[in-house]
């Protein structure tokens, strides 16, 4: 096969000679996208139910212990889905790189939708004892070992779909379903809080949620394999078929050391995206409530309003990657942490609505420039042979590190310092360590995928990008159909 020459930012990954350009089929991007956002739908309702339904889940399976203890022990048990994340991501994510992106994103919605619809059927703590809990635990790492393998695939999907020029504005709409689902998932809990008697809401009412993820899970899965292998895969497929061998199985070894500063600037990058997140989305319900005593209800509902703002800017600001670049949204983001945690979580403390409401929109705003940005930019960082794996292992490291704990360490730290200003620190010292990552990080924003050929929308585009070449390589059309 002979070489194209393209031209690339000094500073993207090294992208490995080629002759082929991936013309794309707008029907199959629009499919791949709505399939994996709804997959990231489905997994944020129901992360988004538990933090939210935190103090009641608290009292159901621990009801011996104080009010403070319940929310810890609840909180703990968030936590204990992340503690298996990594293998999740291990496991998943190079089968991923070796039977294809599909087969095993429909795998992880099955075992997602099986571990929530689970919890909704565990007899509380004055049935069946300690079990109670114990089961509580088992489910949530069945939840977090497919989740391991979710994210990172549905990343690595969009990313291999889209089109190199639209990349960003695919890629947010991963994050928007992640809106969707909190969205779905806090209007829920907070209809079943307000409107529920507290024996029924205790009894049977906090059940409704997870029971739900079984028939969505269901059409999830339905959508999921009604869809195609991603072009980049399919052509390393096809090539390994060609040569009458299968594709060799990626080796952990290989994605920390072939791959060990896309590895740490992966790390470094959802640490404070995940950090973020998890400090608005799920712990701020439980801090109004349960540090600065204010109405759970009238909370939710202001985190309800700053969510559904988020998703009106997110996909505008996947559109604003793709012109300026990554490393510019993202370092803004982690530049606007460190100035305005202190100020907004000061507003948050302030009491009043109007003022807990600036607060929370100002943090929320500042979110949307990582949930806007990271579907995009963190597959770019791996070549396609181990893009999955690398992705599932460094994502999943960090948000078991870092992010999935944020809320009980916010919650143990103000309990033992009694610092309301915890929250704002914490952010602080995340967007520092993010900032790091951003100033060094390549940018890839409109640039092909390392180990992937450049992918465009139009044969018109493809025909220039054959001109641009050193020696009239030919040009693949209609890859993405295959």
């Amino acid at each position: 096969m002979s070489t194209t020459t393209l031209d690339r930012h000094p500073s993207a990954s090294p992208q490995p000679p080629t002759g082929d350009v991936t013309v794309t089929d707008p029907a199959l991007v629009k499919r791949a996208v709505k399939a994996a956002a709804l997959g990231n739908a489905m997994e944020w309702f129901d992360f988004g139910v538990y933090g939210y339904l935190a103090v009641t889940i608290g009292h159901v399976f621990f009801p011996d212990a104080s009010s403070t203890a319940q929310v810890l022990s609840a909180l703990g048990t968030f936590a204990a889905a992340f503690l298996v994340r990594p293998i999740g991501g291990a496991f998943f994510g190079p089968l991923g790189d070796r039977i294809g992106r599909q087969k095993v994103l429909a795998i992880t919605m099955i075992m997602m939708a099986a571990g929530t619809f689970a919890i909704g059927l565990i007899p509380s703590y004055d049935t069946i004892g300690v079990w109670a809990p114990v089961l509580l635990i088992v489910a949530r790492m069945v939840q977090g070992f497919s989740t391991g393998g979710e994210y990172g695939g549905a990343c690595t999907f969009i990313a291999e779909y889209a089109p190199d020029k639209k990349r960003g504005f695919f890629g947010s709409f991963l994050e928007f379903g992640t809106l969707v689902g909190y969205v779905a998932g806090a209007s829920l809990a907070t209809a079943l809080t307000t409107f529920m008697a507290e024996p029924d809401l205790y009894g049977w009412g906090w059940r409704i949620p997870f029971l739900i993820a079984g028939p969505v899970g269901l059409i999830g899965l339905y959508v999921r394999m009604k869809l195609e292998e991603t072009p980049a895969f399919q052509a390393l497929a096809d090539e390994a078929e060609a040569k009458q061998k299968a594709l060799p199985k990626p080796k952990l070894r290989e994605m920390f050391v072939g791959n060990g500063r896309a590895m740490m600037l992966c790390i470094g990058l959802v640490l404070i995206f995940n950090v973020s997140d998890y400090m608005l989305l799920s712990y701020m319900p439980t801090f109004l409530s349960e540090e600065l005593g204010y109405d759970a209800t009238h909370g939710t509902l202001i985190l309800i309003g700053v969510m559904v703002l988020m998703m009106a800017v997110q996909i505008p600001m996947g559109r604003l990657n793709d012109r300026v670049g990554h490393r510019v949204v993202i370092g803004a983001g982690c530049v606007g942490f460190v100035l305005l945690s202190v100020p907004a979580v000061l507003l948050i403390r302030a009491g009043s609505t109007w003022a807990i409401a600036l607060g929370l929109t100002g943090l929320g705003l500042l979110l949307v420039a990582f949930t806007s940005s990271m579907p995009s930019a963190l597959p770019a960082l791996f070549p396609t042979r181990v893009r999955y794996g690398s992705l599932s292992v460094g994502f999943n490291i960090s948000v078991s590190l870092f992010g999935g704990t944020t809320p009980l360490i916010a919650a143990a730290l103000i309990a033992t310092t009694g610092n309301l200003m915890i929250p704002a620190y914490y952010l602080m010292g995340a967007a520092l360590i993010g900032g790091v990552a951003v100033w060094l990080m390549p940018e890839t924003a409109g640039r092909p995928l390392p180990g992937s050929p450049p992918s465009v929308e139009t044969q018109a585009e493809a025909r220039q990008l054959r001109t641009r070449s050193t020696d009239g390589s030919r040009v693949l059309v209609g890859t993405a159909a295959r």
